[in-house]
């Protein structure tokens, strides 16, 4: 297996906006920024406003979970890769779809009904929780961290 381009896959509801874009992709150096999420994929007026906010310089793409897993299982040796899901779900989907995620962000998952507040940027429910059990299981290195000069925060108030 090819050696993974992704320098990075972060959680963000959000997926791309001004936060990730100018301090994330800065920090990291991609000259990908790729959004898996198969509602995304499909939504080209979603897809329009994430391109005003996308940094100048950096190829932006949009792919459903199944079109990821197969862009990112042959990485050509130019690019690097930040890749952004939506929920930890994808995040899983696209593990065990094959992709190489060696390490997770978990940078921002809105508060909502059914959800309980983990960090100041990080709600989740059992469903989540679960997930990202089973992440770990699977060998990903999670970190809960909203920006690159913000401290990585402690991963056991997600579980706890």
């Amino acid at each position: 297996m090819a050696e993974s381009n992704i320098l990075l896959t972060r959680v963000d509801n959000r997926l791309i906006h001004g936060q990730v874009t100018t301090q994330w992709n800065t920090t990291l150096g991609a000259n990908v920024v790729a959004v898996a999420n198969d509602e995304v994929a499909v939504n080209s007026m979603r897809q329009n406003i994430m391109r005003m906010a996308a940094p100048s310089g950096v190829e932006l793409r949009f792919y459903s979970i199944d079109g990821a897993a197969k862009a990112l299982a042959a990485p050509q040796a130019d690019e690097r890769v930040f890749l952004i899901v939506k929920d930890p779900q994808d995040a899983l989907a696209l593990v065990k779809a094959g992709v190489p995620i060696e390490k997770l962000n978990i940078g921002n998952m809105h508060m909502a009904s059914g959800k309980r507040q983990v960090s100041s940027s990080v709600a989740v429910d059992d469903t989540d929780v679960a997930t990202f059990k089973e992440l770990q299981d699977a060998g990903v290195e999670l970190e809960i961290r909203r920006l690159p000069s913000t401290p990585v925060e402690d991963l056991d108030k997600l579980f706890a």
